[in-house]
């Protein structure tokens, strides 16, 4: 089952809530039944008991509390006079991660009770949190105030033992970010196993940048004129040098970075006056990890000789993404030294419009969120614009490559299946991108059905394996593919299904899979079950055979 709203950070603190409240059971909502879920929560690393645990059973379709109470010495929960439904389970305690019951990823086990449905031997296993903490110091071992820490979680690296590079769900994510107090430590709590990175931002307390501080010409303070380099763990200023850090259920990790202070460098760039009269005025961006974070801001040249120029004070040698020019040109600067950027470059940056249609024709109604994500794995910048009118949209400065489109509406994907332009027509969601601008329409597969069924093993309900609804259209496979985890009765339901043919698979422990590799998931496949979903299939489309629970 995947609670989509409960999953959120914001619905995580209002879980944080329901769990303050769980000594206090009056404030459930009433129940009556014949039903009863029961078990242990134990430590996930060690296996004891977990004494004075909040656990709370959530309704199924409100998220209403319907039970709440706290273990005993023995790690033991009870709820009683339960009717026969779906409920979510969720545990928390001081020191450990809130989660739902076998939780995996944005997944979890819903518990049914009904006849013959056996709820009161479950193990609820809590895993502890992981904290990361560290001091950012200068060279001399003071400390640095006021530096900001940016965290960041790498996807997945599967069985295979490499990430996939493509798409939402294989790109690098920005976890947390901090800032150092007076003694320069820092803090990330509550966070979750998996690999990290760190990087520190920061400015030296008493650097002085002085304008017009130009290639070849000395300016009055530059002793003082000095930055701090983007710094990585473990203090190396080469984001390709970074070192993971590695965090387990109940780690206490330390990373320490150490900024070293280096002379400031100066870009002056040209600002040209559009037609309309206003200031093609540049932006400089720092790209870490694939994200996108802004730069120094630009600011009008103090030389009266260079009128139309702005002028980039005090940046840190680093590598950058310069926007400059009318029309505009994208630049990548290695900022190792101050300099005067060349009018002319970079690579011109045109725009990619287009509009968003079903396969029908039809208008997409809802306003929706296009992206473009690189599909070379460069750090190219991920881009972003909002389809509000007639599925029509637009991005301005795009730079030639091949790009993924990929497309949202009202929180729901709306998977990209065909991409035209200029009477071409290809499958799937890459997006070429030339020299000159380039408009598109993208055809979008509208999923509005749900696939429903039971994963079974030995002609038994099976708990908390991984469902998949694999695509036969390799074309747009990873926008396609729909996820689920069983229920405690082996039910499982995949939404947002679009009209083609699939398979659904049930794998039993098989979240470390790279299930987005068609290659990877080809051997699970012949034991699958066929489907094929239509526009007529409805909201809701029954599977008559149960699915196979194969071994990972």
């Amino acid at each position: 089952m995947r609670p989509d709203r409960r999953h959120t950070p914001a619905a995580r603190l209002f879980q944080a809530f329901l769990f303050l409240l769980a000594a206090f059971p009056a404030q459930a909502q009433p129940v009556s039944g014949t039903y009863r879920v029961a078990g242990t929560v134990v430590n996930a690393v060690t296996g004891e008991p977990v004494a004075r645990a909040a656990v709370a059973l959530l309704a199924h379709g409100d998220g209403e509390t319907v039970g709440a109470v706290e273990t005993d010495a023995d790690g033991r929960f009870a709820v009683d006079r339960l009717p026969a439904a779906k409920f979510q389970l969720t545990a928390s305690k001081r020191g450990y991660r809130t989660s739902f019951y076998l939780e995996h990823e944005d997944f979890s086990t819903a518990i049914v009770t009904g006849p013959g449905q056996d709820t009161t031997h479950l193990v609820f296993r809590l895993a502890p949190n992981a904290v990361l903490r560290g001091v950012v110091t200068a060279e001399g071992g003071d400390p640095v105030e006021g530096a900001r820490v940016q965290l960041f979680l790498l996807p997945p690296e599967h069985g295979s033992g490499r990430s996939s590079g493509h798409g939402p769900s294989g790109r690098i994510a920005q976890a947390d970010s901090a800032t150092t107090d007076d003694t320069g430590s820092y803090e990330f709590g509550n966070l979750a196993a998996g690999k990290y990175m760190l990087a520190v931002m920061a400015e030296p307390w008493y650097a002085l940048h002085p304008s017009g501080n130009r290639t070849g010409r000395k300016a009055e303070g530059a002793a003082l004129d000095v930055a701090y380099s983007t710094t990585f763990f473990d203090s190396t200023t080469d984001e390709a040098a970074a070192t993971p850090i590695v965090l387990v259920p109940g780690s206490r990790e330390e990373a320490n970075i150490i900024l070293h202070a280096v002379p400031a460098v100066h870009l002056v760039v040209d600002a040209p006056a559009r037609q309309d009269g206003s200031i093609a005025r540049p932006e400089l961006t720092q790209t870490l990890f694939g994200l996108q974070m802004p730069g120094p801001v630009s600011l009008p040249s103090a030389d009266p000789s260079h009128a139309a120029t702005a002028e980039f004070s005090g940046v840190a040698p680093g590598h950058y993404e310069l926007q400059h020019g009318d029309p505009a040109r994208i630049a990548e600067i290695d900022a190792s030294t101050s300099q005067r950027i060349d009018p002319g470059e970079g690579a011109a940056a045109v725009s990619v419009s287009g509009t968003l249609r079903t396969g029908s024709g039809a208008v997409i109604p809802d306003e929706a969120t296009v992206a473009l994500y690189a599909t070379d794995g460069s750090h190219r910048p991920d881009q972003f614009a909002t389809a509000a009118h007639q599925g029509v949209f637009r991005f301005d400065s795009v730079v030639a490559g091949n790009w993924e489109l990929w497309a949202w509406s009202a929180g729901r994907p709306l998977p990209v299946v065909a991409v035209s332009s200029g009477g071409a027509n290809r499958k799937g969601n890459v997006v070429t991108v030339r020299d000159r601008p380039l408009t598109i329409a993208a055809s979008v597969a509208r999923g509005q059905s749900e696939v429903e069924g039971f994963a079974r093993r030995d002609g038994k309900g099976f708990a908390g394996a991984m469902v998949m609804l694999a695509p036969k259209n390799l074309a747009a496979y990873e926008a396609l593919i729909r996820r689920d985890q069983s229920d405690s009765d082996g039910s499982f339901s995949l939404h947002d299904v679009a009209p083609g043919q699939y398979t659904v698979v049930a794998i039993q422990d098989g979240w470390p899979l790279d299930w987005t590799n068609p290659e990877t998931m080809a051997r699970y496949l012949a034991g699958g079950v066929a489907v094929t979903v239509t526009e007529s299939s409805g909201k809701s489309l029954n599977l008559p055979d149960a699915v196979p629970v194969q071994a990972r």
